[in-house]
């Protein structure tokens, strides 16, 4: 699982490496019978080398990338429900005690930012967004932060590229588990530029996506997961690409096969 530092290239040069590895303290695991070791992403982890960019994991359902996120997430110290350090809230205690075994090797750099979208509860984020708006305070709205407009009026994917585009605000490190859910392919490539942005702001992204659209940042690194567990692999190589490419390629075909 370790990269070749050589291999690092175009927008690298902007960005900022905070986290250069994720290391699982393996010796201490109880157990790796047990959930979430029990993961594909986790039997055989030991540590995940990260791109000062941009680093994608990507597989299957239920295969552990949103896991391991989420466990990255709470060890840098986001709430594990999503958002930034400061939100403390939980509406239902169901992350894993994954982030108590993973070790972040940082750099002497300090992000001044920073935020954990997750998209399955992105709506508990903006919620808590409301709330915590509704109390007395001698500063301007958090709202404001996200573009002065509620994130309940706006639709899921609007909502999203709002975060993105007001909330972000670079030199920082920035977990995304799945943030294509809401969006269209058009949306897709808009978050694409946003992020370009942002490494260009010295910020470091770490991306658990099913999008080809999305993996398809250049230089990236892509960590795939497979039977052997987590193992780099090209864009071209992951299994997200070869089968929207076989699908667009001669999709009258593809369907032939898959409903006959």
């Amino acid at each position: 699982m370790r990269a070749d530092r050589g291999e690092v290239a175009m927008g690298s040069l902007d960005a900022e490496h905070y986290v250069l590895e994720v290391r699982l303290r393996r010796e201490r695991v109880p157990s790796f019978e047990r959930y979430p070791f029990s993961l594909p992403a986790l039997r055989a982890f030991d540590r995940l080398e990260l791109h000062p960019a941009v680093t994608f994991v990507v597989g299957e359902n239920g295969s552990g990338k949103s896991t391991l996120l989420e466990g990255i997430a709470a060890a840098w110290g986001f709430n594990p429900e999503g958002g930034t350090k400061n939100f403390r809230f939980a509406t239902r205690a169901s992350h894993s005690e994954l982030h108590q075994y993973l070790l972040l090797s940082k750099s002497f750099q300090r992000a001044k930012d920073g935020f954990f979208l997750r998209a399955e509860s992105f709506f508990n984020v903006a919620t808590e967004i409301e709330a915590l708006d509704k109390e007395p305070c001698f500063g301007p709205p958090i709202i404001d932060s996200y573009g002065h407009r509620s994130l309940h009026e706006q639709s899921h994917g609007e909502s999203f590229f709002a975060l993105m585009q007001h909330r972000f605000g670079g030199h920082g490190f920035y977990v995304l588990d799945e943030p294509e859910a809401a969006l269209s392919p058009a949306r897709q490539l808009a978050m694409l530029q946003r992020i370009h942005q942002l490494v260009g702001q010295r910020s470091q992204f770490v991306i658990a996506t099913h999008s080809p659209i999305l993996m398809s940042y250049p230089d990236a690194w892509i960590y795939q997961i497979g039977e052997q567990g987590l193992e780099r692999a090209a864009y071209e190589d992951t299994e997200h690409y070869e089968l929207t490419r076989s699908f667009l390629n001669s999709p009258r075909s593809f369907l032939r096969n898959l409903l006959d």
